[in-house]
C-alpha cells in the first residue's frame, strides 16, 4: 500500500488594524526609531484591541482562507493551533475554532512550541496525514503578544506584535508539499525565554513572576545563531537537497539582525530570505506564514518553489521543513 501524501492547499492571514510605530514607543520608554531599527529592523507592529483575543484573530485568518480559496471546513478532521497567548488556560483555542465553524468530526488541540509552533504544527499535520490517521488538517497560529509584553522593558517591548495565520493541509494523490522535516529542543536553556504560570523556578533558576514575557536576548541570539545553521544543514542532508536548490528561506522573524546572522552562517543570501519583521515585528509562530503570504502577494513565491521554513523560540525549541509550494 502506498504511503499517503500531504499537501498545503490554502493559506490565510490576519493582522489587527492598530499600528504601534517606533515613534509611538518613544513616548512609552526611553528609546528611539534609529536604535530600534538598527538592532531589530522593525518599524512598526500590529496590536490587538483590548477585547480581541487569539481566537478572534484566528477566526479572521480562517475567514480569509475560506473566502480566497473557497474551502469547505466541514470535513476537517483535526485542528492544530499554535499559541502562547490562548484566551483561556483551557479550553483550547482549537476547541473554540471547532465550535465557531461547527466542524462536526474534528479533534482539536493547542500546540505550545512558542515561536516554532507553526512549523511544529505543519510537522504534526504531515505526520497525521501520511500515517493515514487523518485526511484534512487545519493548522493555525494566533498570538496576542501585546497582552503579555512588559512595556516598561525597552529591550523587549519594541519587539512583539499580534496576528494570526491558517493553512489547510490535505491528503493528496499527486505531489506532496513535504519533502522533509526536523524538530529539536534544548530545554536546559528554557529560562532564557519564558512567561511564568504556576512555578517560579526552572531548571533550578529563579524566574520573574510578573506574568509578562521575559527574554535574555543575548543568550537566545547566541543559541539560534549557533544551533540553526547546523540543524538546517542536517535537514538538507536528509532530504538530499543543496543550498542552491532552495528558492526561499523563511525563518522565524525574531529580529532582522538575528536572521542576517543565521542566513550568513547557513550560506543562504538575504536576497533569498523572506521575513515579516519590518512592519509586523516578532509575531511568534505567526511570523513564518505572514512572511510566506507576503512573498505570495509580492509575486516572489510561485508554484513549484522549494521553501525552507525554520521556526525557533521558547523552550528552547526549533523545527524546520522543506516544502514544495503547490498553490498557483
Amino acid at each position: 500500500m502506498n504511503k499517503s501524501k500531504a499537501k498545503i492547499t490554502a493559506i490565510g492571514t490576519y493582522v489587527p488594524e492598530k499600528r504601534l510605530t517606533n515613534e509611538d514607543l518613544e513616548k512609552i520608554v526611553e528609546t528611539n526609531d534609529e536604535w530600534i531599527r538598527q538592532r531589530t529592523g522593525m518599524k512598526e507592529r500590529r496590536i490587538a484591541g483590548n477585547e480581541e483575543f487569539a481566537s478572534a484573530l484566528a477566526f479572521k485568518a480562517i475567514d480569509q482562507l475560506v473566502e480566497q480559496y473557497g474551502k469547505d471546513l466541514s470535513d476537517v478532521d483535526c485542528i492544530l493551533v499554535s499559541t502562547t497567548t490562548p484566551d483561556y488556560v483551557f479550553p483550547s483555542v482549537a476547541a473554540q475554532i471547532q465550535a465557531h465553524y461547527s466542524i462536526p468530526h474534528a479533534g482539536a488541540l493547542d500546540v505550545n512550541a512558542a515561536c516554532a509552533g507553526f512549523t511544529y504544527g505543519l510537522h504534526l499535520a504531515n505526520g497525521l496525514i501520511t500515517s493515514g490517521l487523518h485526511q484534512k488538517v487545519l493548522v493555525v497560529a494566533s498570538e496576542t503578544l501585546s497582552k503579555v509584553t512588559d512595556y516598561t522593558d525597552r529591550t523587549t517591548c519594541v519587539l512583539f506584535g499580534d496576528g494570526a495565520a491558517a493553512v489547510v493541509v490535505e491528503r493528496c494523490e499527486d505531489m506532496s508539499s513535504f519533502l522533509a522535516s526536523h524538530m529539536g529542543t534544548d530545554g536546559n536553556k528554557g529560562h532564557h525565554l519564558y512567561r511564568t504560570h504556576l512555578s517560579s523556578t526552572m531548571n533550578g533558576n529563579p524566574l520573574s513572576t510578573s506574568g509578562k514575557m521575559v527574554q535574555n536576548g543575548r543568550e537566545v541570539y547566541k543559541w539560534a545563531s549557533r544551533t540553526l545553521p547546523v540543524e538546517m544543514a542536517e535537514l538538507l542532508r536528509k532530504a538530499k537537497v543543496g543550498l542552491d536548490d532552495i528558492n526561499w528561506f523563511i525563518p522565524h522573524s525574531a529580529n532582522l539582525r538575528m536572521i542576517e546572522s543565521i542566513s550568513e552562517k547557513s550560506g543562504i543570501p538575504m536576497e533569498r530570505t523572506l521575513t515579516s519583521v519590518e512592519y509586523f515585528g516578532n509575531t511568534s509562530a505567526v511570523s513564518i506564514p505572514l512572511a510566506l503570504q507576503l512573498g505570495i502577494e509580492h509575486g516572489k513565491v510561485k508554484k513549484g518553489d522549494l521553501l525552507l521554513l525554520y521556526g525557533f523560540g521558547g523552550g528552547l525549541t526549533h523545527a524546520g521543513l522543506l516544502i514544495r509550494w503547490g498553490i498557483e
